[in-house]
């Protein structure tokens, strides 16, 4: 095999968050649900004293991604619970597959079933969603990276299910590496000094990336010693171009519209990286439910 490309990704177990950073989104989450006033219909309905057992089931096809916020929703309600997982995240999942028994207060299991579930099928369907287009460019050296572009109060977790699907991250925010963009260098007055700004203000650990559309554009960025260019809403042609020009001195990145379908197309340009937003913005929830 050359060393240019790499097999089908192997859905690895990525190291989980700590319980410290995922307990007080769950507990919010939890609490937005509760409200004023509780479970009013759960509590009227079921027995105090009543235990239940329930399964986690796929319904569909996909990748398993944020088991550790479904059993913290269902501890925080009953600390008692047993949560037997059968699968770990990272898991293939086809309909039918079992995912965890869970035993406890019936209270306690209803109350949390919702937040859990959220939970559940949006990250394995961020991670579902990564893991076809990794998928897609398996036979490439291309890597599949998520953007800035997550739903609020859930970049890391969100960031988290792209790794569980095959994926990379982009930077997790504003503060961890410079992304030089069309309006900054607009209000610069030019790529240029947008970059030696930059340069001169942030320490020597920091990346510097660009934002270009064009290859004259490009040709500039270069010129300056960036570390990296990000190759914005370029046809493939353009891509290719852009690579040969590149020639190793910097990382390159495409980005705009790229779908399972398009991605081969791009990965066969020999960009390093595709960022895509859609990833965690706009990915659809895997189907998983709870059945008593």
């Amino acid at each position: 095999m050359s060393t240019n490309t790499r097999p089908q990704a192997d859905l690895r177990a990525v190291a989980s968050l700590p319980p410290l950073m995922l307990e007080p989104l769950v507990r919010a989450t939890l609490q937005e649900d509760l409200g004023r006033a509780g479970d009013i219909t759960t509590d009227a309905i079921v027995p105090a004293g009543a235990q239940a057992e329930v399964r986690l089931r796929a319904r569909q096809d996909g990748v398993l991604a944020g088991l550790d916020l479904a059993r913290l929703a269902f501890r925080l309600m009953d600390p008692a619970v047993a949560f037997e997982a059968k699968l770990a995240d990272g898991a293939r999942l086809a309909p039918g597959s079992e995912i965890a028994i869970i035993r406890g207060t019936a209270r306690g299991l209803l109350t949390a079933e919702r937040t859990a579930l959220n939970f559940l099928c949006h990250l394995s369907g961020v991670a579902s969603a990564t893991a076809s287009i990794v998928d897609a460019i398996r036979d490439t050296r291309c890597r599949v990276t998520c953007t800035r572009k997550t739903m609020p109060g859930l970049r890391a977790v969100q960031k988290y299910a792209v790794r569980v699907g095959g994926g990379s991250n982009h930077r997790f925010g504003l503060d961890d590496a410079v992304l030089i963009k069309d309006n900054h260098v607009a209000i610069a007055g030019g790529i240029a000094p947008a970059v030696e700004r930059a340069r001169a203000a942030v320490g020597h650990l920091v990346k510097i990336e660009v934002e270009v559309d064009t290859l004259a554009q490009l040709d500039d960025a270069l010129a300056l010693g960036v570390d990296v260019v990000l190759l914005d809403n370029m046809d493939t042609d353009t891509l290719r171009e852009a690579v040969r020009r590149v020639d190793g001195r910097a990382v390159t990145e495409a980005s705009g519209r790229i779908t399972p379908e398009t991605a081969p197309a791009v990965a066969a340009t020999g960009v390093d990286l595709m960022a895509i937003g859609w990833l965690t913005h706009s990915a659809r929830v895997l189907d998983i439910g709870l059945d008593a």
